[in-house]
């Protein structure tokens, strides 16, 4: 089988609508994306104790878990019409801002560089 090809996040986003259940109520489906992201992130650290405290190689469970996260991120943008590009963009952005010569301690103070997400 050929690997699929993404031209975009754009269209990550996108296919992952597709492939999405479909909800009559709001709240619901907002719910349901955010505690499948919560879900699935904790199956990744799940999947990463047991890697490397247990001796038990769950490498592909980690890999599986993740791209489950990535497509609960990608619903949530969804749900709030907002490009996925865009906003991995501006956490590149703060991340440059935050760490200019990489990381260091001083800077994770976060110092003059908390993005105000009211703005």
């Amino acid at each position: 089988m050929e690997e699929e090809k993404l031209s975009s996040l754009k269209e990550y986003q996108k296919l992952c609508r597709l492939t999405a259940k479909k909800f009559d109520c709001p709240e619901k489906e907002i719910l349901t994306w955010s505690l499948g992201i919560a879900g699935e992130a904790g199956d990744v650290a799940g999947c990463i104790k047991k890697t490397f405290a247990h001796d038990n190689n769950q490498k592909k469970g980690i890999r599986e878990n993740i791209g489950d996260v990535l497509e609960y991120a990608a619903m949530i943008c969804n749900f709030f019409n907002w490009n996925l590009q865009k906003i991995l963009k501006e956490n590149l952005e703060k991340l440059k801002k935050r760490y200019p010569q990489g990381f260091t301690i001083e800077n994770a103070k976060r110092d003059k560089t908390k993005i105000d997400w009211n703005e």
